[in-house]
């Protein structure tokens, strides 16, 4: 990619499984910045890792570590957090959908899968169905499997909504911002990163499945440049960048990464 060099590390280093990632620094790197744990951190450049999941109850918490929301980063005694963000020319954006709502994802059940499908059961509304291993669903879900990006594409630009009922604190949710760049609303629980994620404009949130069914009802009243507009203004790659940059000089110049910048909309 322009501007970048790309420096090929073997996975059993990159696991800490042998060798030492210390290794394939280049000469005045001023920061390492790692998506997943580093056993070893190196000496003599700034560290910085991103946690992309949760820690269990009592695990370390590693040296200068960035969360994916505030939520993220309160719930493990933190205020250092960046957006994730998308590059928003990767998604179609569709005005018009079509009559069917959407659940991507693991179909495992902190993501709240049977809730989407219980609540298509109690609404008689379509539901596609993509991701993870095959279940049995009547007649009007529709399971499509994994989907590759291209597919991915189709089906959150065509979606009346997309369903994302969370049971578990999710750190931030990639999909719901690849939803709203897609113009297409989201109906979730007010779980972890969410309410920092969707506002009444873009979505419905509730605690409970009656709460999720009875805020789709009236899904069809947001405006998917709404949608679109409210995903450029707040999570783009461009404005992930920009974050993390801010986080380095913080470090560079003070020893500290200092903390993020929640949305406006963020009850901190």
């Amino acid at each position: 990619m322009p501007g970048a060099t790309v420096i090929d590390v073997p996975a059993a280093v990159l696991l800490g499984r042998e060798g030492d990632v210390r290794s394939h620094v280049p000469a005045g790197a001023e920061i390492l910045h790692a998506h997943y744990v580093v056993a070893r951190p190196p000496a003599g450049v700034a560290f910085v890792q991103t946690l992309h999941g949760n820690l269990a109850a009592g695990e370390a918490l590693p040296p200068n570590t960035v969360f994916l929301s505030w939520n993220h980063a309160v719930r493990h005694g933190a205020t250092t957090f960046a957006y994730n963000g998308l590059n928003p020319a990767d998604f179609t954006f569709r005005a018009q959908k079509n009559d069917y709502d959407l659940f991507i994802g693991r179909l495992h059940s902190v993501k709240g899968y049977r809730w989407a499908i219980e609540a298509a059961k109690r609404t008689g509304r379509r539901l596609i169905v993509a991701g993870g291993w095959r279940p049995s669903f009547r007649r009007r879900i529709r399971y499509v499997g994994d989907v590759d990006d291209a597919r991915k594409g189709e089906l959150l630009a065509g979606a009346r909504c997309l369903w994302m009922p969370a049971l578990w604190d999710e750190p931030f949710g990639l999909t719901l911002i690849e939803a709203l760049f897609s113009g297409t609303p989201v109906v979730g629980t007010r779980r972890g990163a969410l309410p920092e994620i969707v506002t009444p404009d873009v979505g419905a949130l509730g605690d409970t499945l009656d709460e999720l069914i009875e805020g789709s009802r009236t899904i069809e009243t947001r405006s998917p440049e709404a949608c679109r507009a409210h995903a450029e203004r707040y999570f783009t790659h461009i404005t992930m960048a920009e974050q993390y940059v801010s986080l380095y000089r913080n470090l560079l110049a003070t020893g500290a990464l200092g903390p993020g910048r929640p949305t406006p909309y963020t009850i901190t």
